[in-house]
C-alpha cells in the first residue's frame, strides 16, 4: 500500500446509498452494513490479528487496520465500510494504560479514582497521540477508491467514563455511579473533558477522510431517564454541535446509538444528529412513528438471528421491512455487533436479503 499521506480519493462515490439514506433522501434500495462487521467471525480477520500479535497492535498499524476494515467488503456487497479501531483509543491516549486481558476484556492500569486524576487528564492531539487512527482513516479512504463511504466513530463521553472510572468492563457500574450520585460535579468535569476530546477526534477523522460519523453510547441504557439526559445525551449533543457538517462538498451525517435507549428516541432526535441507531428491543415502526421525519433510523435485527437458517433470516429481514414501511430514511443493520461465532455464509444471506427485498420499497 502507499504511505498514509499520499493523498485522498476524490469525493465522488460509486455507491452513496448510505449517505443518502442517512439524510432521508431517495435511494434505489435500502443500504446495509453491520456493526463489528470486521471481526472474529471472519477467518481472514483472525489471521491478520495473529500476524499483528495483539488487538491494540492491530489497531495501531494503519495498513493492518485498513486490511481488516476492507475484508467484509470483499466478501459481501455492503454499502459502507467502518473504520477498524476501538472506542477506548481516547482514554488510552490520555495515559490510562489500556490493555486487553484474556477473558476479561479491556482493562486500564491507571483508572480514575480522584479529582486529581481527572484534573490532570491531557487533551490528546488527534494528529499526534492518535495519529495511527488518522493514518488508518487516510489509508482506508484511499484504498476504497470511491466505492462506498467510510464511517468514522467514537464512544460517547458517558460510555468512555464508565471504563475509565471502573478500570474496565463492569456489570454493576458501582464506581461510576457512586461518582454520579456522590460527586456529580466531578463526573461532569470528566464528561466535559471527554466531550472536548471526542469532538476533536471526530473532527480529525472527517479531515482525514471519514464521510459519516457514529457515536456509540454503549452504556447509556444503564442510566435512569433523568440521569441519561443529564450525564449522557447532553454531552452527545455538545459533540454534535461541534462537528463539521460539510466535507468534500456534501453533508457528513452523524448517527447516535444508545444501546437499550429506545425510550429516549424523541430526545435523541432533537440533538441535531441526522440518524439514530435502534437496537432490537424497540420496534422499528414504533420508532419511526415517534421521530417522524426528523431523523433517519439505523437497525435493528437481533444479531442472534444470524444463528438461524437462511429462510428464518430472510423472514426476519422481511418482518423489519414491514415494520419500517416504504420510503427513505432507513439503513439496515444489526441492533448491536455481530457475534464472533456467526457463520459468514449467514451474513451473505442477510445482506442479499436486505438488497433484494428492499427494491420494491423504493419504487
Amino acid at each position: 500500500m502507499k504511505p498514509a499521506d499520499a493523498g485522498r480519493t476524490p469525493a465522488t462515490l460509486d455507491n452513496d446509498r448510505l449517505l443518502r439514506a442517512l439524510l432521508r433522501e431517495p435511494v434505489d434500495r435500502t443500504p446495509v452494513w453491520l456493526m463489528r462487521q470486521a471481526g472474529r467471525y471472519l477467518p481472514e480477520y483472525r489471521a491478520v490479528r495473529e500476524q499483528a500479535g495483539d488487538f491494540m497492535s492491530l489497531c495501531r498499524t494503519p495498513e493492518l487496520a485498513c486490511e481488516v476494515s476492507l475484508q467484509p467488503l470483499r466478501r459481501f456487497p455492503l454499502d459502507a465500510v467502518i473504520l477498524f479501531s476501538d472506542i477506548l483509543t481516547i482514554p488510552d491516549a490520555m495515559g490510562l494504560g489500556l490493555h486487553f486481558s484474556a477473558g476479561e476484556g479491556p482493562r486500564f492500569e491507571r483508572p480514575l479514582r480522584t479529582a486529581a486524576d481527572i484534573n490532570r487528564l491531557p487533551l490528546p492531539d488527534p494528529e499526534k497521540e492518535l495519529r495511527y487512527v488518522m493514518d488508518a482513516v487516510r489509508v482506508i479512504r484511499r484504498e476504497l477508491a470511491g466505492s462506498v463511504p467510510l464511517i468514522g466513530f467514537s464512544g460517547s463521553p458517558w460510555t468512555l467514563a464508565t471504563y475509565m472510572v471502573e478500570g474496565g468492563s463492569t456489570k454493576e457500574f458501582s464506581r461510576v455511579k457512586r461518582m454520579l450520585f456522590g460527586e456529580p460535579a466531578l463526573l461532569h468535569r470528566l464528561l466535559e473533558i471527554l466531550s472536548d476530546a471526542v469532538t476533536h477526534y471526530l473532527n480529525a477523522q472527517v479531515a482525514a477522510g471519514a464521510q459519516a460519523l457514529m457515536i456509540f453510547d454503549t452504556w447509556g441504557g444503564v442510566l435512569t431517564p433523568r440521569d441519561y439526559l443529564e450525564f449522557s445525551l447532553a454531552y452527545m449533543q455538545r459533540i454534535v454541535e461541534g462537528l463539521p457538517r460539510q466535507a468534500d462538498g456534501r453533508r457528513v451525517p452523524v448517527v447516535l446509538f444508545t444501546k437499550n435507549g429506545g425510550q429516549w428516541l424523541e430526545s435523541m432526535a432533537q440533538t441535531g444528529c441526522d440518524a439514530l441507531g435502534v437496537d432490537w428491543t424497540t420496534d422499528l415502526g414504533d420508532a419511526r412513528a415517534r421521530v417522524g421525519d426528523r431523523v433517519a433510523l439505523q437497525g435493528n435485527m437481533d444479531p442472534s438471528v444470524l444463528y438461524a437458517g437462511p429462510q428464518r433470516i430472510r423472514e426476519e429481514v422481511a418482518t423489519i421491512f414491514a415494520s419500517f414501511g416504504a420510503g427513505s430514511g432507513h439503513v439496515f443493520n444489526l441492533g448491536h455487533g455481530i457475534h464472533q461465532h456467526v457463520d459468514p455464509e449467514k451474513v451473505a444471506v442477510f445482506v442479499d436479503a436486505v438488497h433484494e427485498q428492499s427494491v420494491a420499497l423504493h419504487t
